[in-house]
């Protein structure tokens, strides 16, 4: 389904799309097996996925969207090259994808009962897989009007390709998200507290701010420890990179797309972004969850003190990521038909969006906190 591109290059017209810190929206709370120390691949598995399975249906949609943009945008650019490099899917896609991940998760998670590696890793896996994204694909075609009423077989190189993505979903991708766990809000026995939080000190929930200290900072949620701004535990810098980027293609599209259909009202089936977008937006939200982790806990700044500091940021980031691109032909966006914009680059009509989103990247980072990877051995 990847594989399959959702072109309307037509209407790929940059309208302002609103910019923000990509963020990891909508993670919530599940208690999680305790990973004292690394697991094999095999025991990570039989344990089962610490993760809400909504909370893996919703990385499995950002997840597809990150493959549609960078297949549709290879192949945009194979036949008109173009540095804005833009690439496309849609909402609906976002769903189908979601439930055709959770779907190949459980195949995936036949695989002991398998006798033959080889053959589920390069035959039986990759066949569920090529077979689940030719249906979801042909039955949203058929769905959104795009087809005559009989589906369309794909093409060889189609298949091909879906061969591909059978093959890094099934040796790379699964098997490393398969190895998140989510660990709750609370400190376990074993645990000391940190030095500067009494022995009876609740922490506070997931998304409540912790009352100020009596040196005025916040304490650092349980299980967490540090005095530079960034926490103990959680995902590795790289990986909230990667979710940071990704959550950003899934803004764009998700924008562009209820843009195209109700602002403007053309029927259009998909919105568009570009691959810059992904380093631009995992870039300015790593640093703001910096920002935060230090404004927050370190120098117990409140949430109306902080926003101010995160808007500008963004702002300056946009407008850099803006200059740069445009002196190389690559600037995606322009806003120069909005009112209040400078140089067409950043606008003030997204001001009371940008303070919503960046209060919403504080939540998430204090969810991102209690998501851990269990490396391998």
């Amino acid at each position: 389904m990847a594989g399959s591109d959702v072109d309307n290059e037509g209407r790929a017209r940059r309208v302002g799309a609103a910019r923000r810190p990509g963020t990891l929206g909508g993670l919530g709370s599940e208690a999680a097996a305790r990973c004292p120390k690394p697991l094999s691949t095999a025991e990570a598995l039989a344990e089962g996925s610490a993760l809400p399975a909504w909370m893996r249906l919703y990385f499995y949609g950002m997840h597809g969207i990150t493959l549609d943009v960078l297949v549709s945008s290879a192949r945009r650019f194979t036949r008109k090259p173009d540095l804005q490099m833009l690439g496309f899917s849609s909402p609906y896609r976002c769903l189908l994808h979601s439930l055709t991940h959770f779907a190949l998760e459980k195949i995936y998670l036949q695989q002991p009962r398998c006798p033959s590696a080889f053959i589920f890793n390069f035959l039986l896996y990759p066949s569920a897989h090529v077979g689940l994204q030719t249906l979801a694909g042909q039955a949203l075609l058929l769905s959104l009007g795009g087809g005559t009423g009989v589906a369309v077989a794909p093409g060889v190189l189609d298949l091909a390709l879906q061969y591909l993505l059978a093959l890094y979903h099934c040796q790379v991708f699964l098997k490393r998200f398969l190895r998140l766990r989510y660990r709750e809000h609370r400190r376990q026995k074993h645990q000391q507290p940190p030095p500067q939080q009494p022995q009876d000190a609740l922490p506070a929930p997931t998304g409540v701010r912790a009352p100020p200290a009596a040196s005025g900072r916040r304490r650092w949620p349980s299980g967490l420890r540090g005095t530079r701004g960034a926490p103990s535990q959680g995902l590795p810098d790289l990986l909230r990179f990667l979710f940071f980027g990704m959550h950003g293609f899934l803004d764009e599209i998700f924008f562009t797309f209820f843009f195209n259909v109700l602002g403007q009202g053309d029927g259009a089936s998909s919105g568009h972004t570009s691959l810059w977008s992904f380093f631009m937006y995992g870039s300015c939200s790593f640093v703001v969850e910096k920002l935060y982790f230090h404004l927050h806990y370190s120098r117990g700044w409140g949430t109306w003190k902080r926003v101010p500091i995160y808007v500008i940021f963004i702002y300056a980031w946009e407008l850099a990521w803006g200059l740069g691109l445009r002196m190389c032909g690559a600037c995606s966006w322009d806003y120069s038909h909005y009112p209040l914009n400078f140089m067409g680059l950043i606008t003030l009509m997204y001001l009371p969006g940008w303070i919503f989103l960046s209060v919403y990247q504080d939540l998430i980072s204090n969810v991102l906190w209690q998501v851990h990877y269990v490396p391998t051995n």
